[in-house]
């Protein structure tokens, strides 16, 4: 199951975390930031047959003991990382895939919204229902 699912700008600062248990909140942030050196890698590494993809999913960036770490980037550079736990060995790559799909669209409605500046905090009721029920579908 997901446990957190972040938001993260181009520019690397967050836009919207959201994790299941806020106790291990801090960790989360730490596992998200971490993250993001191995999104620039990936990204870095593919180079300009980035630019011709349309699919910018990134697949598993790394695993831990107790989690795995899933990256996605958006043709805006927009970073979306999802933390799921390891020992749910039912979650298939494609479901991860179609899981970041579901997530850019929640974006791309939180984008259209006139009232939303960009680069600002993600505060959207219906995106945090969406990711809310997003997590709860996977367990």
């Amino acid at each position: 199951m997901a446990v957190c699912i972040a938001v993260i700008a181009k520019e690397n600062y967050p836009l919207y975390i959201q994790s299941i248990t806020t106790e291990n909140e801090l960790k989360f942030h730490y596992t998200v930031h971490t993250s993001l050196d191995v999104v620039d890698e990936k990204i870095s590494a593919m180079g300009k047959a980035l630019v011709d993809q349309r699919e910018l999913y990134l697949g598993l960036l790394y695993p831990t003991e107790d989690y795995k770490v899933y990256g996605y980037v958006t043709n805006s550079k927009v970073k979306f990382v999802m933390v799921a736990d390891s020992s749910n060995t039912a979650l298939r790559d494609n479901e991860i895939h179609s899981m970041f799909q579901k997530l850019h669209n929640s974006y791309i409605d939180v984008m259209c919204n006139p009232f939303y500046n960009p680069g600002d905090c993600i505060h959207s009721r219906a995106f945090d229902n969406m990711l809310t029920s997003m997590m709860m579908q996977v367990c």
